[in-house]
Formats: C-alpha cells, structure tokens, sequence
C-alpha cells in the first residue's frame, strides 16, 4: 500500500506587527472641532497591513457529473470509481452504490455495469493499489482519481483464465475521458494515459514485482492475512481464494407451495440450468435478476445461501411454537421458519428500516410476523412469555460472506472481532433469559474468527451451563457442485429444565 500524499499548504511570512504610535499628551481643555486629519504615513521601514493567512485547500467536487455518454463505459466507470472512494472512505458498498447511481442519473443498464466494474474493484484493491504504488511516485489525489485508476486496472487486470470485459485501448480511452471531464482529476488526465499505459507495455514485470506482496497476491489487508493463516493453518489459502470467487445465485425452495423437483422443472422449463445443492437449496448455473426468476414473486422460492438454509431446520420447529428471530434482518432465516411451521413469530432488529425489507419479504411469501425495532442486548420489548425457540444470528465481521460481500475485507480492522464478540455476548446473555426451560437457542455467524464463533460459544455454555445439541460447527465457505456456501458458524443449546 502507497502512504497518502500530504496536502498542499501555501503558508506565507507572518506579517510584523506594525508599531504603535506614542500616546497624545494629555489636553488640559477639550480641543475645538476642527476638520478630518489624514491618515498618518507609515513609519519608516513598516510592512503593510496583511490578512489572516489559511492554507490553501482544493474544493472537491465528488458529487460532480461531466458530460458523458449516458451509455458510455466512461460514464460506468465513473459511477463505479465513486463508489469505490466512498468504500474507502468507511462506506458499504451497497450504500456507495445508491449514491454513486444518483451521481450519474444512470439509467438500469448502466446501473448494473458500475456495480459490476465496482464489485470486480473491490475483489482486485489490494492488487491494483499496490500496482499503483509499483507505477507511481506517490499516491495519486484525490481519492477519486486513485478510485478511476484502481476500476481501470480492474478490468484490464483480469485474473488468470478469465475474459476481459472490455478492450483494453477502450478501458484507457474512457478512463482517461472520465479524467479529462472531471474538475477533480483534470490535472491527473495526462498521468491516467500514462499510467494505464504502462502497465499494458509492462505487465509482466510490474506483476511479478507487485505479486511479491501478500496484499497484491491475495487481495486482502494484511491483517486479515495473517489472522487466516494462524485460524486455519492447513487450509487459509483456499480460504481466502473461495472469498474472491464469484458467488453463485443460490434459490431456497418455498416448500409450501411447491417442491424442489417441481420447481426445478419449472426451471428447465423456463431455459434457465440450475441443480439441487441442498434440501431446499437450488444453484442457478448463471445468475439473473430476480424479476427474471419463475416463481419468484408469487413467493416459490427465495434468494439464500446453502449454508444460511441449514439454520431453520437446526431449531426443529413445530406448529403453535412461540419463536425468536433476533437480530432478525434482512429476513431471509424469518421467512424460511414460517415456511416450516405456523409459528407465533417475534422478529426484532436494531434498524427500522431493514425490518421493512423483512415485512416486504414476508408479504411475498403470503406470511407474517410481529416485527419489533430494539436492540437484541435489551430487554425492553420483551413481554416477559418465554420462548420455545430462538435464533440468535449475532453481529459478526462477516469474514465468511466476503465473496459475497468484498468490501467487507477492506471495512474492518484487527480489533473489530474484540468489539463485536463483546456485544454477541451480551445479546446471547439477554436472550438467555427469554428461552423456556427445555427450549433450544441456535447461535449463528457468519464469520470465520473463532474468536467469535467457538470460543464464543463454549464460553456462553459454561456461562449458562448450557446443553449443546449437535451442529455443523464451523462451516469453512466451498465452491463445489455439491456443496457451494459460504463461511458459517452454528451451535445448538438447550436449556436445563432443573
């Protein structure tokens, strides 16, 4: 990684304090009126009077849009590179998005290639970044331009095996317009050609050089690297490649109202190629949009992760159970309960507004649920009935859904899974309280750190003295064409009746 380039001050002299003039001796009798004297002369040798001085500060305009071809990969990768300095700059890559499509008043179609270009970034940062840093001098301002240049490289850079979405002279070409049409990065349009340039002359020898950085090699922060290694020993590589794949589209089954060979056949029907990964799971060989899938929005199936489909069926649910979700968004876990069992369904979540896209969910399923806005590590919205079941999916750094999520590898840093196990622990402790006597709890995460998976959960039992119930454990995330999920961690409790 290149260190930030400090910003440009212009400091001038301070200016001398002018001299004081001597005071008037004191009038024994009020002077007569007389006309305005002119102002005095200088002393001899006196500076002139000089304003405060402010360092001078270039006005940035991210939120600028030049003229670009409404269609054009200029205008996506322009879209894209906004996105990107919004991520590195603390933001989700989701909500970088929104704003990125406001930006370029993009229309459906473009939307969908600056969060192609984007995520490919995200996925290929660490390699760009320290390519750029191999290229230049130093690191290139503003954090638009080194955005621009890291979106560029991502689809000119393609990994071994794989088709380059774009020629590589057009990649230039609209990369270097985008510099060119924007006030941020004018300056910087004759240093885009250059550099972009460059590495197509030079490919080969700037790769091996930047490839000897474990950043560049793995596209992960360093920290995340070792983390892995000292976790998995045998098997952190194949980690870390499965979290830069491309994630499958996989569907969950809705099986009351139909079943999987049923709705497979609806797929071959349809022309669309899918297989069975799961009791309930089904693997599109290509993933599409999902007002393109059969069935989707008269509720026969849903869009899940295999792995995230073994947690309804780990609770062993029956009808008239009363039931938790916690830390319930965005709904996926909620809806696959109900379709199991009629349930009497509490789903509580910390932010109101994903508990908005659960009752969207819901209401596409023909389903439904008390939904309650409160943070799992409280007791406020609890009426006090207990529960016969619940699902504890706690807050995590989600270092199991990176492939899914690649801007989650570049949001976190080292002492995070310390915090968040500190309040998973907490809301476990809470819910505690909640569950009958014989009722079981299934802790889930979606992270990969023991830290917050199994020393979590041997700790809570010996807390508690809680009874654990057989469970996947640790799953580590697979790519195969059997099984193709993502990095989860599941332990099942039960509650002591004596």
């Amino acid at each position: 990684m290149t260190a930030k380039r400090p910003t440009l001050s212009i400091k001038p002299v301070a200016p001398q304090r002018r001299p004081r003039p001597p005071a008037p001796a004191p009038a024994t009798a009020a002077p007569a009126p007389a006309a305005a004297a002119a102002p005095a002369p200088a002393p001899a040798g006196a500076l002139p009077h000089l304003r405060q001085a402010y360092e001078v500060k270039p006005v940035l305009q991210p939120g600028y849009l030049p003229r670009l071809k409404p269609d054009s990969l200029a205008l996506c990768l322009l879209g894209a590179a906004n996105a990107v300095a919004q991520v590195r700059a603390g933001a989700a890559l989701p909500q970088a998005l929104t704003t990125a499509f406001g930006v370029t008043q993009a229309s459906p179609q473009v939307r969908g290639a600056i969060q192609d270009i984007a995520y490919r970034t995200m996925r290929q940062l660490g390699r760009s970044e320290v390519l750029l840093g191999v290229m230049t001098s130093k690191a290139p301002e503003p954090p638009m331009l080194a955005s621009l240049l890291c979106c560029a490289l991502s689809l000119i850079d393609t990994p071994e095996g794989a088709t380059a979405p774009y020629e590589a002279f057009t990649v230039v070409d609209q990369a270097v317009t985008v510099a060119t049409a924007h006030p941020d990065m004018a300056h910087a349009k004759g240093m885009v050609n250059a550099v972009l340039r460059r590495f197509l002359r030079e490919r080969e020898a700037l790769l091996k050089t930047a490839l000897q950085d474990p950043v560049a090699l793995w596209n992960y922060p360093q920290w995340w690297i070792d983390t892995s290694k000292a976790a998995y020993p045998q098997q952190w590589q194949a980690i870390l490649s499965a979290g830069n794949a491309q994630p499958p589209l996989t569907l969950r089954v809705n099986l009351r109202k139909t079943s999987v060979a049923a709705y497979l056949q609806l797929l071959v029907d349809a022309g669309i190629g899918a297989s069975q990964i799961g009791a309930t799971a089904v693997r599109l060989d290509k993933a599409i949009g999902v007002t393109l899938i059969p069935g989707f929005e008269a509720g026969l199936c849903s869009v899940q992760d295999a792995g995230a489909q073994l947690a309804a069926p780990l609770l062993d649910l029956h009808d008239g159970m009363r039931v938790l979700d916690a830390c319930a968004a965005p709904g996926g876990k909620t809806g696959h309960m109900l379709e199991l069992a009629q349930l009497e369904l509490t789903a509580v979540d910390s932010d109101p507004k994903r508990l908005v896209r659960i009752e969207e969910n819901l209401q596409r399923l023909g389903l439904s649920a008390t939904l309650k806005a409160f943070e799992a590590q409280t007791s406020v919205w609890w009426d006090g009935q207990q529960f016969d079941r619940i699902l504890a999916d706690v807050p995590c750094t989600a270092s199991g859904i990176v492939r899914r999520h690649p801007d989650i590898r570049w949001l976190r840093r080292k002492g995070d899974a310390l915090q968040l196990a500190t309040l998973s622990a907490k809301i476990l402790d809470n819910l505690w309280q909640m569950l009958r006597p014989n009722g079981k709890l299934l802790f889930v995460t979606c992270s990969l750190w023991p830290q917050e998976s199994e020393a979590q959960a041997a700790a809570f039992a010996v807390r508690h003295g809680a009874i654990r119930l057989a469970a996947p454990g640790q799953l580590l995330p697979t790519a195969g064409a059997e099984q193709d999920h993502d990095g989860l961690f599941y332990a099942l409790f039960q509650k002591n009746a004596s």
